[in-house]
């Protein structure tokens, strides 16, 4: 049985830890807050950008061509998005499971190249001993759209070269504070309900739809993988303030558990020195 001594330390060494769970809660909430107004302004942007290259696309003949049209599929990419830190629950590891189980689904007879965004994402790959063609660690110590845009700049000059003929990327989408949803998004070639749903438009554009669609579509690939990372960076910080607060509550019913065993331990050793007290003033009775 633990001593009194040992009990009290380790009462001592939870509090301890609780008071940093604490703080990494309160951090991870400002985090959340920034990033969540952050993404509340970029999804109308991205929605509208979205519904603009429908329109454009569909009439634009070649401009969109090598970005659009479907191949035969050799090689499919799979950008998987996770965390470089953790302490943050399930986020990463159930995002790693359906990024695996999409990479095993995938044509048969066809190659895979893995592009990690996050140090979690990199370090379960290499361990598994897996290709990685592409690797962004320390993306989220400072994230800038010049970033998402050096990103995009290597995926989408693989797919013009030809290194791969499908790009799909799988991330967290953030919900809420409680609430995150797997999302498994195609980058390339561009969606043809993207390519598809301006077919019957009449609108005029000026200079033209040609022109406007050799603009509009970095910029869309751009912005679409800035607004993946802003969805996986406030989802982890959700998923981190859940589960410091999970950690918190439960330092707290460790410590008052621990607390209850210090009592009963104090009160039993009190007992037993009233115990012995009494013992002796009997003795000492008996022999006068």
């Amino acid at each position: 049985m633990a001593t009194l001594r040992e009990v009290r330390n380790r009462i001592g060494g939870v509090r301890k830890t609780q008071k940093i769970t604490r703080a990494m809660k309160m951090v991870a909430a400002a985090k959340l807050r920034r990033r969540q107004m952050a993404i509340v302004a970029a999804r109308p942007y991205a929605r509208r950008m979205k519904e603009l290259l429908a329109h454009l696309s569909s009439g634009a003949g070649e401009a969109a061509a090598d970005l659009a049209a479907p191949r035969g599929l050799k090689t499919v990419a799979v950008v998987v998005v996770t965390s470089d830190r953790g302490f943050c629950g399930a986020f990463n590891s159930n995002l790693l499971k359906a990024a695996m189980a999409h990479a095993a689904a995938r044509p048969p007879g066809t190659s895979l190249k893995l592009f990690c965004i996050g140090k979690k994402g990199l370090d379960y790959f290499t361990k598994r001993e897996f290709e990685v063609a592409g690797r962004y660690v320390g993306v989220y110590n400072n994230l800038v759209f010049a970033q998402a845009q050096a990103i995009a700049r290597d995926l989408v000059g693989g797919y013009r070269r030809g290194e791969f003929d499908r790009i799909d990327i799988v991330y967290n989408e953030f919900r809420s504070v409680a609430q995150r949803r797997i999302a498994i998004e195609q980058f390339l070639p561009l969606p043809q309900e993207e390519s598809q749903a301006g077919k019957n438009t009449n609108d005029i554009y000026e200079p033209g739809r040609q022109e406007i669609l050799r603009a509009l579509i970095p910029s869309h690939l751009n912005f679409l993988i800035w607004r993946i990372l802003l969805e996986s960076s406030t989802a982890e910080e959700g998923a981190r303030m859940a589960a410091m607060e999970n950690a918190t509550e439960n330092a707290q019913e460790m410590i008052s558990s621990l607390q209850l065993q210090y009592n009963k331990a104090r009160q039993a050793a009190i007992t037993k020195e009233l115990l012995e007290v009494v013992s002796g003033a009997e003795a000492l009775t008996s022999a006068e």
